[in-house]
C-alpha cells in the first residue's frame, strides 16, 4: 500500500518535463542542477525530483532506474507510466481501478485522511496525481508486444494440402489418365442377331 506525499504546484509542466526525460540521454545522477539546465529555476520545480523517486524513476541517491529509461522508449512510455503510477499510488486504485474526473473528490479526501494534511495541499496533491494520470496508459494489454497466432487456414494448409502441393510440384509422382465409364442399355429381345450387331458395333467404334 502507497500513497505518496510529493506534489508540485507545476504540475502543467508534466508533459512537457517527462518529454524531456524522453528525449534526452539519461543522466548518471538527476540531479538540481540538471532541472537548472532544463530551464526549470523555480523552486516550485524543486519537487519533480522526489515526484521521479516516487514514481521508481530514480534511485534514493538519484541514478535513474531502469523504469527510467524505459520510459525514454516513445512507444512504451505511456504503459511505464501507468505501471508507475498504479505501484506508487496504488491506495487510490484499491478504491478505483480506473480512475476519472468524476472521482476528484473521492480521491481528495483519500489523500486529506491518509496523510492528515490540510484541503490546500491535499487538492495539489491531487492535481498532481491527476497531471501523472493524464500522461499514463492503465489498460496494461496494449502494451503487450505478443502477437496472437495466425487462424487463416488459407496460410496454414492442413497435411493433405500440403501433400497435394507436394504432388503438384512433382508431376513425376502423378499418373494421370482418363477414364470413361460407358453404359449401355440392350433391348429387351430374343433375337441374338440383334445383340450381335450392338457388340460389333462397339468393337468397331471403341475398341479399335
Amino acid at each position: 500500500m502507497a500513497l505518496p506525499s510529493t506534489y508540485t504546484q507545476e504540475h502543467k509542466r508534466f508533459a512537457e518535463f517527462f518529454g524531456k526525460i524522453r528525449d534526452a540521454q539519461a543522466p548518471d545522477k538527476f540531479t538540481n542542477q540538471l532541472l537548472l539546465d532544463w530551464g526549470y529555476k523555480s523552486n516550485n520545480h524543486r519537487p519533480f525530483i522526489p515526484i521521479l523517486k516516487a514514481l521508481g524513476f530514480l534511485t534514493p541517491d538519484g541514478s535513474p532506474t531502469q523504469r527510467y529509461k524505459d520510459y525514454r522508449n516513445h512507444s512504451a512510455s505511456k504503459s511505464v507510466m501507468g505501471d508507475a503510477l498504479k505501484e506508487a499510488y496504488s491506495d487510490i486504485f484499491l478504491i478505483k481501478e480506473k480512475p476519472s474526473p468524476s472521482d476528484r473528490a473521492l480521491i481528495e479526501g483519500k489523500f486529506k485522511s491518509y496523510h492528515n494534511t490540510s484541503d490546500v495541499v491535499a487538492n495539489l496533491m491531487t492535481k498532481t496525481f491527476y497531471a501523472l494520470l493524464d500522461l499514463a496508459e492503465l489498460d496494461s494489454d496494449k502494451k503487450s508486444g505478443t502477437q496472437r497466432p495466425s487462424t487463416n487456414k488459407e496460410t496454414e494448409p492442413d497435411e493433405t494440402g500440403i501433400q497435394n502441393q507436394n504432388l503438384y510440384k512433382n508431376g513425376s509422382n502423378l499418373n494421370l489418365g482418363l477414364h470413361y465409364n460407358i453404359q449401355i442399355h440392350l433391348p429387351a429381345t430374343k433375337d441374338l442377331e440383334v445383340y450381335n450387331a450392338i457388340f460389333k458395333s462397339l468393337k468397331d467404334h471403341l475398341l479399335e
